[in-house]
């Protein structure tokens, strides 16, 4: 029960992550620069909290399906589904935060750039999301 709860949770993961990538992210680039800031910042506050709290859930669960079936597919599903963490804490922050300290009602010649870059790289999130989907569809030895 716990590799079926992981397999859907991871894939409310993913699909929040390719919906910012294919939806929201070219939505939000079609805007002016200004409106373009505002629209992130509240955006990504809101899908951090989001993504974050599901990924731990996942992980956990994916880690309960290990220790009680000990099938690799859901350790491995477990790893890719946390390792958004140490990707955004490592890698997206410093353009998370230089983007976040930006005054939205200012003129922000930087920020396109900086949305573009940051979009970039959530495709790696969606794509560890897939990962551990997968991971944990193998594990669940669902057709």
């Amino acid at each position: 029960m716990a590799g079926l709860l992981a397999l859907a949770i991871a894939a409310v993961f993913t699909g929040a992550a390719i919906y910012v990538s294919v939806a929201e992210q070219p939505a939000r680039l079609r805007l002016d620069d200004r409106s373009l800031l505002q629209e992130w910042q509240p955006s990504y506050k809101r899908g951090a909290a989001m993504q974050a709290s599901i990924a731990i859930v996942s992980c956990v669960l994916g880690l309960v399906a290990w220790w009680q079936t000990g099938g690799l597919a859901f350790l491995g599903g477990a790893v890719a589904i946390i390792l958004p963490w140490p990707w955004t804490l490592v890698v997206m922050m410093p353009t998370n935060r230089v983007l976040e300290a930006m005054d939205p009602e200012a003129a922000n010649p930087q920020a396109r750039a900086l949305i573009v870059r940051w979009g970039n790289l959530h495709l790696v999130r969606a794509a560890l999301g897939v990962l551990a989907t997968l991971s944990f569809l193998w594990g669940s030895h669902l057709p």
